[in-house]
């Protein structure tokens, strides 16, 4: 760490130098124009891009298929504005590997292709990005998945249960698109400023979006096992509908605490939440008792019910936790 001492020129203007090592390193001289960005008691500073988008390639020779696809999504999340995949001759299977990871993820598009590579670009403006709207759409997504799942379940309804299956992906789109402004709010001070929020409440968001991907995983685990399901006992139904309701109810209050900008209230619900977790791992006990007496195939996939049920619930304890947390006292 190093040490500057304020000093006052012009009888009013502050000023301060700075380390030579790091202007150096970003190719700071005389005549240079930095950025700076007050974040409460903080003022960051970084040099003034000459770039207004940021880009990158990457070679793509031997991937196909899935491991594609997460190429094309690891670089959009990274906050690659413009990429470029590259290789000797791009085959069909990759062209359309490309595309379908193109439309799992949120404005970015194919707009170039040759024979030896494809460009993609991301076409949202970071001003136009708003975290607080991604989580609050992937709260509602991902509890109706975990509601519908449980329905289709009870009611041996398949097609609710592909249904389910499917709306997953809308999950995935979002969180990724959560990742990627998550990631670049904590490269570039200048994201944050457009975000409107600060890179603590950011991490916070970030976070509880993540415990909200994986309701949303658990809930498609609810309707593969709707699908392999015949009708479930009626007594094994109305507990599994218990402890559906309790999960979402912990994961709705955490949610509340989280978006609540008054602490008090904030604390008060997500210590509600937390404490009814408790709750639902004793009727979750209960439940499985229950279905023990069942057919053992039958009993055996209600369980894996129950579990994801249950770690539905202990992801809406975590979201409380962070809710806990952004609410604190500011060191």
């Amino acid at each position: 760490m190093e040490t500057r001492k304020v000093q006052v020129t012009g009888g009013s203007t502050y000023t301060v130098s700075l380390p030579k090592s790091w202007a150096t390193d970003n190719g700071i001289s005389a005549g240079s124009v930095v950025e700076f960005y007050p974040e409460e008691d903080s003022l960051l500073l970084t040099p003034k891009g000459d770039e207004e988008r940021t880009e990158g390639s990457l070679d793509i020779t031997n991937l196909e298929g899935e491991e594609l696809m997460r190429a094309v999504v690891t670089m959009y999340v990274s906050g690659f504005d413009i990429i470029t995949l590259e290789t000797g001759r791009v085959t069909a299977a990759q062209r359309r590997s490309i595309r379908e990871a193109a439309q799992r993820l949120v404005g970015l598009e194919v707009i170039g292709e040759t024979g030896d590579n494809v460009v993609l670009q991301d076409l949202l403006d970071s001003s136009e990005l708003s975290i607080t709207n991604a989580i609050t759409r992937m709260r509602l997504v991902s509890l109706s998945m975990l509601a519908d799942a449980l329905t289709a379940l009870i009611e041996d309804d398949d097609d609710l249960a592909q249904d389910v299956v499917e709306r997953d992906d809308d999950v995935d789109r979002l969180w990724a698109l959560v990742s990627r402004v998550f990631r670049s709010v904590l490269r570039d001070p200048g994201t944050a400023t457009d975000v409107g929020l600060s890179r603590e409440v950011c991490f916070d968001y970030h976070s509880s979006a993540r415990q909200l991907e994986r309701i949303a995983d658990h809930a498609t685990k609810i309707a593969i096992h709707a699908l392999e399901l015949g009708a479930v006992p009626e007594e094994a139904a109305e507990r599994l509908t218990t402890l559906q309701a309790d999960a979402t109810d912990i994961t709705e209050r955490a949610m509340d605490a989280l978006l609540e900008e008054d602490t008090s209230r904030a604390n008060r619900l997500a210590n509600d939440a937390r404490e009814r977790v408790d709750e639902v791992d004793q009727t979750a006990r209960e439940v499985d008792q229950a279905i023990r007496e069942l057919d053992p195939q039958q009993a055996q996939l209600l369980g894996l019910v129950v579990d994801s049920l249950t770690r539905s619930a202990d992801y809406g304890g975590n979201i409380a936790e962070a809710a806990l947390q952004k609410a604190a006292p500011k060191p």
